[in-house]
């Protein structure tokens, strides 16, 4: 106890998420009621449309490496594989939604979302809340969520806007994007497409190195769709579907690159819903159904000169119907209550054909899985300070029954203008298609047995903001401490059987630390910092990928009227790894070395219509690894023009 005050005493004073502790922002992922950010009792950052431009966001991994809690493991550049870690938690414990729609792939072996492919074009703010919130939302939710809110229309139009830019080292954007309302409709259309050239993911340091880069190339288009015949009931349709292209690196012994190595990831989401409000607003109902489809392949002609004799041919294909029907019921002005259902349906294919080193090597699962859902929950606010929220969630999902609940209370102690949290939750993630039902030719067999991953954590933290200087939020301070238990994780063995077991578990806890200054109405200075210490709770040994250091440090900088300059530096301590050798050899774990990743955005607006920007990732040309044997990509350089008509 006493090293844990120290080391709440020690951080309280170090580092800030500005979006999540100074802002006003409204949230509704974390309870689904929309609620301030400072009375939820969960660790909650928003990343809004504004803040994706100024910051010269392009992809889901951009707009994620900042994050609190957050560490974002990429295999590359754009199309590579890319994980991300919350609060120490596996990542396949991240749950992703689309406008509240669960997009993970079932398809992965670890139903994990690849985080490497999606760009942001569509997007109209992101919602991120750390901690289990299954609760909430079920399987997956052990770290916590993100929901990817679609852009939609809400004034009177048409507004449209025209995003071109090119730059460094060969790279060209465009985006188109239409909203409005028309009478009873309105109407969001995006299309946008985008190539750029890459950098060769292997680092440079390898003797395999041959800089021939990993290009990527995506086209998207959004289509979000209401139809409002009375006043507080809409109908909508959501259509979006994306096409990426990309090459990546494959790892041999030696490492070989054949530069022949291609994927494509496809995407096709459709829903459709209806959402009403009722007896005067008292109660609010919506109904949704999704279909969401995945085919992604990943493709290696074999080189003659390949020493390993690599070679691969693989299909990943899902297929998932949602059904949501959600409802909230206001009970005076300071108690919302939650309930819903959920039938999620999800179908796989998966068909591997690999050569290593002349030696075949087949993956193959076709399987179904049928989840339904009972969930309910409460928040109200007493004595206009203290706001407590409840939720349970009933599952039944793979022969299993999971039950979940969170329990939060947010403080409000105006006299010292500071903010108390605290909250306890459980979580699970139901085995994947591939854990109970996939096999391949070196003799693995799935396990229809298998129980869900189990999780329980809880966090505590404050958050204050004090004036000075004329400026309402001078200083705004905070932190908080996590911990979390993770149980049953499910674990390969090779004896008696090459198949999947649950048992392993594992202990994370950690700070997330934050400060932001506003001396001055043109300046805004953030520092973050997260201390997560991630073990293996059999073996004792950190997880692999979870450095125990990481922060960050920005400020928005607004000298001239119009001008805006965004500086940002993403630190990443070191972390155990499989570690690579020079030579392209696999080596036993060890610890890697830390890197250091700086980035400039600056936006300039000619007019109220048009602004000029441009943006700079990786200024100093860092050959950091986040993932040991593949290379941050170096510098490049953006430029561009916006232009709004309304």
């Amino acid at each position: 106890m006493r090293k844990l005050l120290a080391a709440l005493v020690m951080v309280s004073c170090v580092s800030a998420y500005a979006e999540e502790i100074a802002l006003p922002d409204t949230v509704v992922t974390a309870t689904r009621v929309p609620t301030p950010a400072s009375l939820i009792p969960a660790g909650v950052t928003t990343i809004d449309r504004q803040t994706i431009e100024a910051r010269g966001y392009n992809t889901l991994t951009d707009a994620l490496a900042d994050v609190p809690g957050f560490h974002v493991s990429a295999s590359g550049g754009p199309g590579g594989q890319a994980s991300v870690f919350v609060r120490g938690t596996n990542s396949n414990h991240v749950l992703v939604l689309r406008d509240g729609m669960p997009i993970n792939d079932s398809s992965d072996p670890g139903s994990a979302f690849n985080f490497g492919v999606d760009t942001l074009s569509d997007v109209e703010r992101i919602e991120v809340i750390r901690g289990p919130m299954a609760a909430l939302y079920g399987s997956g939710a052990i770290g916590g969520v993100i929901n990817l809110i679609s852009r939609r229309g809400t004034e009177p139009g048409p507004h449209l806007t025209v995003d071109l830019s090119g730059g460094y080292p060969a790279q060209v954007r465009g985006a188109v994007s239409v909203t409005g309302t028309e009478g009873k409709f309105d109407y969001a259309l995006t299309a946008a497409s985008q190539s750029q050239r890459g950098f060769d993911s292997t680092p440079q340091r390898m003797t395999s190195y041959t800089g021939i880069p990993q290009g990527y190339h995506d086209r998207i288009a959004t289509l979000n769709l209401g139809y409002t015949p009375v006043e507080g009931t809409r109908f909508s349709l959501f259509l979006r579907g994306r096409q990426a292209l990309f090459s990546f690196n494959t790892l041999g012994t030696p490492t070989y690159d054949t530069a022949n190595s291609q994927g494509s990831a496809d995407s096709l989401l459709g829903r459709i819903g209806v959402q009403s409000t009722l007896f005067g607003g008292v109660w609010e109902t919506g109904l949704f159904v999704g279909r969401l489809q995945e085919d992604r392949r990943y493709f290696e002609a074999l080189a003659p000169a390949d020493p390993n004799q690599n070679a691969m041919d693989n299909r990943y294909h899902t297929r998932r119907t949602d059904v949501q029907w959600n409802n909230t019921v206001h009970v005076g002005d300071t108690t919302s209550v939650t309930f819903g259902y959920q039938h999620l349906i999800d179908s796989i294919t998966v068909r591997a054909n690999n050569n290593f080193g002349g030696f075949p090597f087949t993956q193959n699962a076709s399987a179904r899985m049928i989840g339904d859902a009972i969930y309910a929950g409460v928040q109200t606010t007493l004595w206009k300070r203290l706001t407590l929220t409840g939720q349970i969630r009933q599952d039944w999902v793979a022969m299993n029954a999971p039950f979940t609940w969170r329990l939060g209370a947010v403080l409000d102690t105006p006299e010292i203008d500071t903010r108390f949290k605290v909250a306890y939750g459980t979580a699970f993630r139901a085995p994947s298609l591939f854990d109970r039902f996939g096999v391949d030719s070196f003799g693995y067999v799935g396990n229809p047995g298998l129980k869900p991953e189990t999780a329980q954590g809880w966090e505590i933290g404050f958050s204050t903001t004090l004036p000075a200087y004329g400026q309402s939020d001078f200083v705004t301070f905070g932190t908080t401490y996590f911990n979390e238990q993770v149980n049953n994780l499910i674990v390969g063995v090779f004896f008696p059987v090459d198949t999947a077991i649950n048992i392993g578990s594992a202990h994370l806890q950690g700070f997330e630390t934050q400060l932001a200054l506003h001396p001055a109405k043109w300046l805004t200075l953030r520092v973050t910092h997260t201390y997560t210490d991630a073990q293996d709770a059999d073996a004792g040994s950190k997880l692999l990928r979870r450095p125990q250091h990481t922060g960050s440090f920005d400020a928005i900088i607004t000298p001239l009227p119009g001008l805006k300059i965004v500086p940002d530096v993403a630190y990443t301590g070191a972390f155990r790894d499989a570690l690579i050798d020079n030579g392209g050899n696999f080596l036993t774990s060890g610890t890697t070395q830390h890197g250091l990743i700086a980035n400039l955005s600056v936006s300039y607006e000619v007019t109220p219509a048009v602004q000029v920007y441009a943006a700079a990732k990786n200024l100093f040309g860092s050959r950091f690894e986040s993932v040991n044997g593949f290379q941050t990509p170096g510098t490049s350089v953006i430029a561009g023009v916006r232009i709004t008509l309304q």
